[in-house]
Order: structure tokens, then sequence, then C-alpha cells
């Protein structure tokens, strides 16, 4: 199995020409009737030995990990910054070979996260060392601010990490992780305020839209989907999605455990806005990412008409069945979807035809 990005290399390598990879493309996509774009390509395994290598490494960042957190600076309670420090030691070790040598998919994925991810618990130990309980308690705009600081560091962490690796997703892990800087500042700066979750809910929307519109300005840059760009693209959508739903779902008051006939029928209408979106943009992230929220509203809708034993075998019948014909006239859709909207926007989403246009330069 070849990635987009073999061929990339392959082309840059001078291996294959760009109108012979061109011509590979448009032979998959006439081969499989859709067009390459809609198949919405990310690079994730490219054999059994990324499982394994991923596998191996997961063991021994949990080892390093567990090491590092035997060593005791302050509170039992509290991470050892060592252990952080030394799954981020470790990872990025690890990614010198797997990722910049070997361009291991999943293996690089594991090993970004892991740096990002240690950076951060290595900045909270460093806190919890220096700083003293009592002045942690009963201040949450202080524990706040501390919280934004050690999202910084994990910004930086993943700039750093994508500066030398150039993992897609390293790009998501630093929006959030900007995003976790942001909502610690608001929470610092508003304190304890009464409403302080409906307001970080708010600022978590106007953020997920921001990731959105991020992640667009990196898919139009690509539209025919065929360079890294793009699946820096898909993992911002993979952030953004949750980002934009579980605020809009929570702010309805799906969390609280009652769902009105009224609440369920919104649901299913921001589900048919997010399914027109997402056709629109050729990402299904919005759809995958608010499926929750439609299965509780829709067997709650069925319960309440009687149906309580089989309220969510229908629901999963209903929505199942909905998905599955979705996917399988994704293009005829998608075409319908696209055929509406402006020509000026058109011009920026993928396209709707099965010809795969030559490759655009990185």
């Amino acid at each position: 199995m070849y990635s987009e990005s073999d061929l990339e290399a392959a082309v840059a390598a001078g291996a294959i020409t760009a109108q012979a990879a061109d011509a590979l493309r448009n032979h998959v996509a006439e081969a499989r009737a859709t067009p390459a774009v809609d198949e919405e390509h990310f690079r994730l395994l490219t054999g059994f030995n990324d499982i394994f290598v991923s596998i191996a490494a997961v063991i021994l960042l949990l080892a390093t990990g567990w090491i590092g957190q035997s060593i005791r600076v302050a509170d039992p309670g509290a991470p050892s910054p060592f252990a952080g420090a030394f799954v981020a030691a470790a990872a990025w070790g690890l990614a010198e070979f797997f990722t910049r040598k070997r361009r291991m998919a999943l293996p690089s994925i594991i090993l970004l996260l892991a740096f990002v991810g240690g950076v951060f618990v290595a900045a909270i130990g460093i806190a919890a060392a220096i700083i003293p309980e009592s002045a942690l308690r009963d201040n949450q705009a202080f524990v706040s601010l501390i919280a934004a600081g050690c999202a910084a560091l994990a910004a930086a962490a993943a700039w750093t990490h994508w500066r030398r690796f150039r993992v897609p997703i390293t790009v998501a892990a630093g929006a959030a992780a900007m995003v976790g800087v942001a909502l610690g500042l608001i929470a610092s700066a508003l304190g304890d305020t009464g409403n302080l979750e409906t307001i970080m809910l708010g600022f978590a929307l106007v953020f997920g839209i921001g990731v959105f519109l991020f992640a667009m300005w990196w898919d139009s840059s690509d539209p025919t989907r065929q360079t890294r760009r793009s699946d820096v693209a898909f993992w911002l959508h993979l952030l953004s999605a949750p980002l934009i739903v579980h605020p809009v779902f929570a702010l309805l008051g799906l969390n609280e455990g009652q769902v009105t006939t009224a609440e369920a029928v919104i649901v299913l209408l921001l589900y048919l806005g997010m399914g027109f979106t997402a056709l629109a943009i050729d990402r299904r992230a919005l759809l995958v990412s608010a499926l929750a929220y439609v299965l509780y509203a829709l067997s709650s809708l069925f319960e309440r008409n009687g149906a309580v034993e089989l309220s969510f075998a229908l629901t999963a019948l209903v929505i199942g069945s909905a998905l599955l014909l979705l996917s399988a006239f994704w293009q005829t859709a998608r075409r319908n979807v696209v055929s509406t909207l402006p020509g000026t926007l058109r011009t920026k989403l993928p396209a709707a035809e099965r010809s795969v246009s030559p490759r655009p330069a990185s």
C-alpha cells in the first residue's frame, strides 16, 4: 500500500514523474468510481510493522514515565516533573529514527503526542514542586494561570517538533495547546464568576470556529488533497469538531440527562446543518464528532414516544442506515451541495468531479 506521502517522495526523488503519479491517482479514482479527493486520505498505517513499533514504543514510554514518577520532588499526589521529562526525551529520541528516517506514520503520531504531553506534564510537575499547595487552595484564577503557562510550554514543544519532523498532526496539537492557553488566561481573568462554565463553553465554541477556519485555510491551499497540507487540515478538522459540537450541545442542556422533544428536533436540525457543511468541505469529522449527541437525543425521543426497550436499537438503526447511505452516495450528494454554493466559494473547495488535477507544488 502506497500513501500520498510516498508518491510525493517518489516524485521528489525522481523515481517517477509527476504525470505518472497523476495517472496512478486517476486510475485508482476510476477503479473505485469516486474522486481521489473524496477518499479523504490520511496516512496512518503502511503495514503491520507500524502497529508493532507503536506497541513497543508505548511500552517503552510507559516504562520511562513510571520510572520518572518514582523520583518524588513534591506531593505524592502530584506528577513528578521527571515523569514528563523522561517521556518527552524518549519520544524525541525515538522520533529521530522512526519519524525522521523511517517515516512511519502511526509511531510518529504516538511519539508526537507523547512528546507534547510529556512536556505539559513536566511543566505541571515543576509548578507543583515550586509552588506551595496553600497558594493554590481556593485560588481558581491562579490555578488557571498556571495551566495556561503549562499549555504555552506544550505549544512551544509542538512548534519545535514541527520544525524538526513535520508530522501533520503536530499543527493540531499546537493549536489545541494554544486553545488551552487562551481558555486558561480567560478563566484566570474571570476568577470565580458564577456562570464561569457557560462563559468558557462560549469561548470554546469561538475557538473551535477559529480552528475550523484555520483548517479551511490549509485545505484551500491544497484543494486536490495531494500534499501534506491536506493531512494537516484533516487533523485540524478533527480538533475543531469537538470544540464546536460539545459547547453547542452542552449549552442546549444535553448533558443534564433530560431531552425534550423540541431539543431533540433542534439536535437533528443542527446535525443536518453539520452534514451540509461536511459535504461542502468534504470532511466527515463533524458528523463523527456529533454522533454521540445525536444518538442520545434520538434515543430519548423514541423513549418518550413509548419505545422504551428498543429506543437505542431504533436510534442506531436510523442513524447507521442514514450514514451508510450518505457514504454510498457521498459523491452525488456533494455534487448537489457544492452546486448550490457561490462560484467564489466553490473554487476554494475540493472539486466534486472524477478527474484528478495535476499535483500542486508543495
